[in-house]
């Protein structure tokens, strides 16, 4: 359930965070610049007006997504640094200062979802219009009389656009076949023991040692050895799950989790679907040809930005070729950016486009 918060403002006589902060700061004047209003018409409608628990607001919602990416922090930080930074209360609407969180982490994942792609395309189009304004009033005080800014450019720079994708990588560990096996059976061995299970046989003391004999892969002739005790590791793993599977007398709750592990014991790699983790089985091994990395893990993102490196739009995709790419692109642009792009440059990776 939501209710608009009221629009009059009441004033604390000793603790109004709006009369002790200094108006230099910048989050003090970001937040005096932002159009609060249109997250709050536009959020609103998402949820129910009569029922279920009284929501949080949605500026502090908001307000700590911006906030998260400003400061580049984790849910977690930024949820205890709001109860630190009186700044950061001002800047998510908050009247008085306060030292309580102001939520649970998790709150910032549910709203991320109540809101949508919709969502985050329109705190990105604000942020658009809030450094396109700023960036305007910068220009009007340096720009001289032969039609150039203070650094020398014409202002038709904003019209040109720079396109490029790049791998957003997931916090996961390099993945081999050794490191996911031992997991798999890790998982066999934690479910077990929860539900209480008797399992024919746990393979503790040849599992130690098939373990042992992985540790030492890199020694000189031992390719051959290491490569039956890998062989065995997924053979002990898929009796697991199977075991598993045959005694589980519920198992809706662990049914995800056990697809996942019978994929990689399986071995899904040639048709393109290899796990390369158990928590995040979407990650996809993308090689964009750097020489100081060779693979990385994630999935590929689309970024268009101006000549002053300001950020207009943000996509993400799949592996697919970047080419590909421009299309969806330039249509995300055209819904953020209120104004015309006439060039748009990109590096040899778009060839064919």
């Amino acid at each position: 359930m939501y209710k608009s918060p009221s629009k009059v403002r009441q004033a604390s006589l000793f603790w109004d965070l709006e009369t002790m902060l200094s108006p230099k700061n910048s989050l003090y004047k970001l937040a005096n610049l932002i159009d609060w209003n249109l997250f709050e018409q536009s959020f609103a409608p998402l949820y129910s007006k009569d029922t279920g628990r009284m929501a949080k607001p949605i500026r502090l919602m908001v307000g700590l997504l911006i906030l998260k990416h400003l400061r580049d922090v984790s849910d977690e930080s930024v949820v205890e640094q709001f109860s630190e930074n009186a700044y950061f209360q001002y800047f998510c609407g908050m009247e008085a200062f306060r030292t309580d969180a102001p939520c649970v982490p998790t709150e910032l994942v549910e709203f991320r979802r109540r809101i949508g792609e919709s969502g985050m395309e329109l705190i990105l189009k604000e942020s658009i219009r809030i450094n396109l304004l700023i960036g305007d009033h910068r220009k009007e005080e340096t720009q001289g009389k032969d039609g150039k800014d203070g650094r020398g450019r014409k202002p038709d720079a904003e019209q040109t656009a720079f396109i490029d994708t790049t791998v957003q990588e997931k916090n996961v560990t390099f993945p081999t076949d050794s490191k996911l096996l031992n997991k798999v059976i890790d998982f066999c061995h934690g479910v077990a023991e929860k539900v209480n299970l008797k399992v024919r046989q746990s393979y503790a003391k040849e599992i130690k040692e098939l373990k042992l004999v992985q540790r030492f892969r890199g020694r000189k002739n031992s390719k051959a050895k290491v490569r039956k005790a890998d062989k065995r590791m997924r053979t002990i793993a898929g009796r697991l799950l199977r075991e598993l599977l045959r005694l589980l007398p519920d198992r809706n709750a662990y049914q995800e989790r056990i697809d996942i592990c019978m994929r990689l014991v399986n071995g899904e790699r040639l048709d393109g679907h290899k796990i390369y983790s158990l928590h995040e089985p979407d990650v996809l091994c993308i090689s964009k040809g750097k020489e100081g990395k060779k693979y990385e893990f994630g999935n590929k993102v689309s970024i268009v930005r101006l000549w002053d490196g300001l950020i207009i739009g943000a996509l993400s995709f799949r592996n697919e070729y970047s080419g590909h790419t421009i299309d969806k692109a330039m249509e995300q642009v055209r819904r953020l950016y209120d104004r015309k792009i006439k060039t748009l440059a990109c590096d040899r990776g778009y060839r064919g486009q």
